[in-house]
C-alpha cells in the first residue's frame, strides 16, 4: 500500500477561508489582519477587550526523543480535533518550524499525516515573515552595539566582553565562530564573533513571554549585549536600539491563526527551541487561545525533561498559567530503542527491551503526577508492528502510578484516531486538582536551583560548575540577577548531558560549562555538554529533496 506524504496529504486538504475560522474561534472580524485567504494575524488588542473567561489549558510533552519519533505535535492536533469531533469548542496553540530543522533532519513542526495545521508549506517556510522580524531586531541590536563601539565607545565597552551574536534562521556552523570589523578603522573593530540560529534568539524568548507591547519594550531594554572594562553590564536600552527593534517586532508580535486539516482553529507563534531555549509558544497566542476557546492543546518541544520542565518551571510561573491536564507521548518503538534496541529491530516484538526503556516514560510521568502534581495521561502513538501484548505492557506499568493510558491513531485517522484521548483529557480537566507546584523555588541560589532540576527531574545525583561557571554564577548573584529561573541548555536525547545515556539512566553528574544571564527573558541560561546554540545541516540534508515544480507546486517538504 502506497502512504502519501505529509505534504501530499496537506495539498489535498480544502481549507476554509481564514475568516470562517475566526468566527469559528469567536474572533470578531475588527481584529483579524488577513495574510490571503487561509492566514492572518489577530490583533492583540482582542486580549484587552474580550469578556469572555479563559478556558481550560492541557499540555501534551513526550518521552525522550530517540530516531523511531514520537509524534507530539501530531498528536497535539489530532487531540484537538479529537476534541472538536466529541462536541469540544477547541483551540491548538503551536510553535512556528524554524527553516534550520526544515531544510536539516529534523522536519518541520506542523504535524504529520492526518493531524496536521494548514497551509503546511506555508507554516513550514516563511510563514507571516515573524522569525524574519526577529532575526532583524537581533541584527540591528548587533549593529547598534559596533557601530557606538566604532563612534568613539562612550559606554566604555570591553570588545572581549562581548555577549550578542549575530543569528540567521539556518543550519549553518561556519557562521559558529567568526572573526568580523577586518579591513581597517572604516570597516569597524576586528573582533571575535559568532552567530546563533533565530531561534536561539534571546529576541525570541522575549517575543515569547512578553504579555504585550509594554512588556516586550520593557524586555528588550533590559537585554545585556556586553560589559563595561570595569565589568558593568550594557543593556539595549543603554544603547538607545530599544524602539526600533520593537518597531521591527511591532506585527510578528500579533498571533497568527490557520487551521487543522480539520478546521479547528490554531495559532502558531513564536518558536524557541527547547534545548536551547524554552521551547513553548508565545504568552500571548496561549492566553488568546484560552479566552477564545474552552479548551486549550499545546505543546512544548522534546521531551518532557525539556520542554514540559521549562514550560511549567519558566512560562507557566512568568504568565500565571496552570495545566489543567498533561499528555506524555510515547511510541513501542521509541521504547524498545530506549531499551536497547536497534532501530533495525523496533518491528519485532521484544518485551524485554521494552521492560528496559519504559522506565524512560515512567519517570516523565512520576514528574508530572508528583513532582508538578498534575494529571496526567499517556498517550501512545500506536504503529502496526506494536503487538498486544507490549501495549497491555505499558498499560499496567502507568496504571501502577495511577495514571491511564489511551491508544492514539491520529496519523493515520486525524481526529477519529484522537476521540478516546479526548475524552480522558475532558475527564482529566473535570477532576479536582492538587496544588500546582514548580520543581523550585526562586529564592535558592542558583547551583542550587539546577541541582533540583538535575535531581527532581532528570533523576541525576547532582550538577557539577566547571571554575568558568562557578565564577559566573558569582557575578551573576552579585549583578542582581541571582533570583530568576534557570533554563537548562543540554541534549535532547537523554535525561543526563551526555546523550549515550538511553531510559532512565541513574547516578549521573550533569556539568555546566557555562552560565550567562537572558535579563530581558528573565532566565539564567545553563549551557550543558556539547549543546551548541547554532546546529549544522547532516550528510544528507532535506533541503536536497525540496523542489519546485513548474506551476509552483512545492514538492518533497516531508
Amino acid at each position: 500500500m502506497a502512504y502519501l506524504s505529509d505534504i501530499e496529504i496537506a495539498q489535498q486538504c480544502k481549507m476554509k477561508p481564514i475568516a470562517e475560522i475566526a468566527k469559528k474561534a469567536h474572533v470578531d472580524e475588527k481584529y483579524v489582519e488577513q495574510y490571503g485567504r487561509y492566514k492572518a494575524k489577530i490583533d492583540p488588542a482582542l486580549l484587552k477587550e474580550t469578556t469572555r473567561k479563559p478556558g481550560k489549558l492541557v499540555l501534551v510533552t513526550a518521552i525522550t526523543p530517540t530516531p523511531a519519533g514520537e509524534g507530539k505535535t501530531t498528536t497535539t492536533i489530532g487531540l484537538a480535533d479529537g476534541l472538536s469531533r466529541i462536541g469540544q469548542d477547541v483551540i491548538v496553540a503551536l510553535r512556528e518550524p524554524s527553516l534550520g530543522p526544515v531544510f536539516g533532519i529534523k522536519g518541520g513542526a506542523a504535524g504529520g499525516g492526518y493531524a496536521q495545521v494548514v497551509p503546511m508549506e506555508d507554516i513550514n517556510l516563511h510563514f507571516t515573515g515573524d522569525f524574519h522580524a526577529i532575526g532583524a531586531a537581533n541584527n540591528l541590536l548587533a549593529a547598534m552595539l559596533d557601530n557606538h563601539i566604532q563612534q568613539g565607545n562612550q559606554l566604555g565597552i570591553d570588545v572581549k566582553k562581548i555577549t550578542w551574536k549575530r543569528c540567521v534562521d539556518m543550519n549553518d556552523r561556519q557562521l559558529r565562530f567568526v572573526v568580523d570589523g577586518l579591513g581597517g578603522r572604516p570597516n569597524g573593530t576586528p573582533r571575535e564573533d559568532g552567530f546563533d540560529i533565530t531561534v536561539a534568539s534571546e529576541i525570541m524568548a522575549v517575543f515569547c513571554l512578553a504579555s504585550d507591547f509594554r512588556d516586550l519594550k520593557e524586555r528588550l531594554s533590559r537585554i545585556i549585549v556586553a560589559y563595561t572594562y570595569d565589568d558593568q553590564p550594557v543593556t539595549a536600552g543603554d544603547l538607545k536600539a530599544t524602539g526600533a527593534m520593537a518597531a521591527l517586532l511591532r506585527d510578528a508580535l500579533k498571533p497568527n491563526l490557520v487551521q487543522t486539516l480539520e478546521g479547528t482553529p490554531a495559532f502558531v507563534h513564536g518558536g524557541p527551541f527547547a534545548n536551547i531555549a524554552h521551547g513553548c509558544n508565545s504568552v500571548m497566542a496561549t492566553r488568546m487561545a484560552m479566552r477564545m476557546g474552552d479548551y486549550t492543546v499545546t505543546e512544548a518541544g522534546f521531551g518532557a525533561d525539556l520542554g514540559a520542565e521549562k514550560f511549567l518551571d519558566i512560562k507557566c510561573r512568568m504568565a500565571g498559567l496552570a495545566p489543567d491536564a498533561v499528555v506524555v507521548v510515547g511510541t513501542v518503538r521509541a521504547l524498545k530503542m530506549h531499551g536497547g534496541l536497534d532501530k533495525k529491530q523496533l518491528s519485532q516484538e521484544n518485551l524485554t527491551a521494552l521492560e528496559k526503556g519504559i522506565p524512560n516514560l515512567l519517570r516523565h510521568v512520576n514528574n508530572i503526577t508528583k513532582v508538578y502534581h498534575l494529571p496526567c495521561v499517556v498517550a501512545i502513538n500506536r504503529f502496526p508492528t506494536d503487538t498486544d501484548e507490549e501495549i497491555t505492557f505499558i498499560i499496567r506499568k502507568c496504571r501502577e502510578l495511577g495514571v491511564n493510558t489511551v491508544l492514539s491513531t491520529v496519523w493515520a485517522e486525524g481526529g477519529k484516531g484522537g476521540e478516546a484521548l479526548a475524552r480522558e483529557v475532558v475527564r482529566l480537566c473535570g477532576e479536582k486538582k492538587e496544588n500546582f507546584t514548580f520543581s523550585y523555588d526562586l529564592s535558592l541560589g542558583i547551583e542550587e536551583k539546577l541541582e533540583a532540576v538535575v535531581k527532581k527531574i532528570y533523576g541525576g545525583a547532582g550538577v557539577s560548575l566547571t571554575p568558568a561557571a562557578k565564577k559566573q554564577a558569582e557575578q551573576l548573584t552579585d549583578l542582581g540577577f541571582g533570583g530568576l529561573p534557570v533554563c537548562i541548555a543540554k541534549t535532547q536525547y537523554s535525561f543526563s548531558d551526555d546523550p549515550a545515556l538511553l531510559g532512565a539512566p541513574e547516578g549521573f553528574t550533569v556539568t555546566v560549562r557555562n552560565l550567562k544571564v537572558s535579563a530581558g527573558a528573565g532566565f539564567l541560561v545553563a549551557l550543558t555538554g556539547e549543546i551548541m546554540t547554532m546546529p549544522g545541516l547532516p550528510k544528507s540534508p532535506a533541503a536536497e529533496r525540496i523542489d519546485v515544480d513548474e506551476d509552483g507546486k512545492i514538492v518533497g517538504l516531508f
